[in-house]
């Protein structure tokens, strides 16, 4: 482990009894996250209602601010939401299908979730492709184009420019999933040219469920979401019969009332990845899972993931005989991995992680399938 991340480990201490290997799930909470809910609570119980009016109000647009370098967005572009689905419902509501523009072109490799909710909508048509197929299934009849940045299965970093090239060709609307790389893969939503980008500071960030976000193009703030409420209104205290007067900037793009709880969790996370750097995490997280794909190839297991680096993301798949049991008895062994059909075991170290516990985690793996008893893992 490069020495200037090594004292990282002592701010999650899940990593002092764990082999945490499931950031790419459920990043480890901070130690000064259990501060921050405290406070939460001590402001509650001291401030009560007046919270709202000295800071709980903004907290979807202060906290956004913070997600926003690291993605490569501007001040006043990231607000804070409940989770992607909802922040691509907020997205889809801004426009209607015109004539024979009603489609929504995505990978087949997409997150299910994203897929069930455009599926559900009644005036459109859902069209999935294999991903190095994209670009050629966007047409005049795309009206969205909802992408995963990193897939969640096999870890493979798509070519969003191409993606955006084409779609901005026919007039049809990017919508960026970075779940799977923000907080492991420098980039820039800005940059890149999307329309809007949605993630979450559930894994990478290290930030606690609650706290999917939403960027939107500075040019497209005007947008008009139907998908509303009064933390958009112009004057929310004003409790006025609709319609809806609009505020403007960023605050129009939220709702109902916001997940303060959830906000006050994600602040640490987001500190320390900022306070790091995403290309430092980034260079540990290359390190370690090339020797974890490397490893995985020589003990002859199948793998999903890409074996080219600059299109791998922050997780490794190892598909040994038997995924799935081995997967259950890694958990009882307490390496904390997942497993997905079709994917296998998938591998998730951060910048706490240390290359002695690849190297355990991949011994493991050998040891189960090979019906051999737990080994000793030891922890720095």
């Amino acid at each position: 482990m490069r020495d200037d991340l090594r004292e990282w480990r002592r701010e999650f201490p899940i990593l002092a009894s764990t082999t945490y290997m499931i950031s790419n799930s459920l990043g480890a909470m901070p130690r000064g996250t259990a501060d921050r809910l405290a406070e939460y609570a001590h402001i509650w119980a001291t401030r009560g209602v007046r919270a709202w009016e000295e800071g709980w109000w903004d907290m979807p647009v202060t906290v956004g601010d913070m997600v926003a370098p690291i993605v490569g967005a501007p001040p006043g572009s990231v607000t804070m939401h409940q989770n992607v689905t909802i922040a691509q419902a907020i997205v889809r509501s801004c426009f209607r299908p015109q004539g024979k523009r009603k489609r929504v072109v995505c990978e087949a490799e997409n997150f299910p979730s994203v897929m069930y909710y455009y599926g559900a909508q009644p005036d459109l048509a859902l069209h999935t492709v294999p991903v190095d197929e994209l670009p050629g299934a966007i047409d005049e009849r795309t009206l969205l184009v909802p992408i995963s940045h990193v897939l969640f299965k096999s870890s493979y970093v798509q070519d969003v420019r191409a993606v955006v090239e084409r779609a901005h060709q026919v007039g049809a609307y990017v919508v960026l999933d970075c779940f799977h790389s923000a907080g492991v893969l420098p980039f820039s939503v800005t940059e890149l040219g999307v329309d809007f980008a949605v993630g979450g500071c559930l894994k990478w960030l290290c930030g606690g469920p609650g706290n999917g976000w939403l960027y939107v193009r500075p040019d497209l703030q005007a947008l008009e979401p139907t998908f509303t409420g009064w933390q958009a209104h112009e004057a929310p205290f004003d409790f006025a019969p609709p319609p809806i007067r609009r505020t403007t900037g960023s605050l129009r793009w939220l709702n109902g009332t916001p997940q303060i709880p959830a906000l006050y969790a994600a602040i640490e996370g987001l500190r320390i990845v900022r306070e790091i750097g995403v290309a430092r995490i980034r260079a540990h997280n290359r390190d370690l899972t090339q020797r974890l794909y490397e490893t995985v190839k020589a003990a002859g297991w199948e793998t999903i993931t890409p074996d080219d680096p600059e299109r791998r993301g922050g997780t490794v798949c190892a598909n040994p005989p038997n995924a799935a049991a081995v997967a259950r008895e890694l958990l009882a062994r307490n390496v904390l991995i997942d497993y997905r059909p079709d994917a296998g075991i998938r591998i998730a170290p951060h910048f706490y992680s240390t290359s002695d516990e690849c190297e355990a985690v991949m011994a493991e793996i050998a040891s189960i399938v090979l019906g051999r008893p737990r080994l000793r893992v030891t922890r720095a």
